[in-house]
């Protein structure tokens, strides 16, 4: 009989609960050593966007891509950590009024209404630097060269020439709509860059070799264009009560994605062909690969 515990659900739901118990504990009052003090407004605000819940997708592809290679599990939930700052420190940011314009992100008030927008500044700020703070840590059980490793991918994921870079060509996007190819670059940035250090990110941990390291990133990458497929698509289809956020605003922006340039049925066959060609990917590692599979599936047919 299959052990209930192995199966996707559960161990998506497990990771969750480590990653939110992790990040509990280290955006705790207490003073860490070289800090001064952690005022509680600010650290308020820091908790508000990251621990409000969500499924910890990408710390859950850090801990399963370490596992497929042996790495240390608990510098992966770790290093997921870190990953879940940058990830939310984007989404503060994202959800301010000069940005996106959000009052709600996973059903609650967005950190700029719950607080004020230059609270919400400081603390998407401070999550991003605290991500690195987390990865270099001592607690942190990696060689320093893995951790430099580590550092290095994370931030060209996360700045000018991805995450950051990729929101700056979102709201250029506003204004003159890109073709296709301008599409698929802006999401690769945007959405895709950390999701592909997320996968990429296990092969560092586990010290693999390069091969493994290429193999990871290249299904991160297809995974990460599924994802922003997938969430174009629920914008379109999906109940803002559903999503936890509003819906339907990249329409009322004009703003070009490849559903509106293709329609609803091309996308939903170009994520099938998305998902076939991660699993492709994956096919050296056998049975192993299971996990990672089923998640390039739930990326593609989520429905929130």
């Amino acid at each position: 009989m299959k052990d209930e515990r192995s199966s996707f659900p559960a161990r998506l739901k497990t990771n969750a609960v480590a990653v939110e118990a992790l990040l509990e504990t280290l955006l705790g009052p207490a003073v860490g050593t070289g800090e001064i003090a952690r005022p509680a407004n600010l650290l308020g605000a820091m908790r508000h966007g990251v621990l409000n819940g969500g499924k910890r997708l990408r710390p859950f592809l850090v801990a399963e891509s370490t596992a497929l290679l042996g790495g240390d599990a608990e510098a992966a939930l770790r290093t997921g950590a870190a990953l879940e700052c940058i990830h939310c420190y984007s989404l503060v940011h994202d959800d301010l009024p000069a940005m996106d314009d959000d009052d709600m992100r996973r059903g609650k008030p967005t950190v700029h209404v719950a607080f004020d927008e230059a609270t919400a500044i400081l603390a998407g700020d401070s999550l991003l630097t605290f991500a690195f703070d987390i990865v270099a840590a001592p607690e942190t059980a990696l060689s320093d060269r893995q951790k430099t490793t580590l550092v290095l991918a994370l931030a060209r994921a996360a700045g000018h020439g991805g995450m950051a870079g990729g929101q700056a060509l979102d709201l250029a996007a506003e204004k003159s709509a890109p073709d296709e190819a301008g599409i698929v670059l802006l999401q690769s940035m945007k959405t895709g860059a950390l999701i592909r250090f997320a996968c990429e990110a296990g092969a560092i941990i586990a010290d693999a070799p390069a091969e493994d390291r290429r193999r990871l990133r290249a299904f991160g990458e297809k995974i990460g264009l599924a994802f922003q497929l997938a969430d174009d698509l629920l914008d379109l289809t999906a109940d803002a009560a559903i999503v936890g956020k509003a819906t339907g605003k990249d329409a009322a922006r004009g703003k070009g994605t490849l559903v509106s340039l293709h329609g609803q049925p091309w996308a939903e066959r170009r994520l099938e062909s998305l998902v076939a060609e991660a699993e492709g990917l994956l096919e050296p590692y056998g049975p192993r690969s299971a996990i990672l599979a089923e998640t390039a599936r739930f990326i593609a047919n989520r429905r929130n």
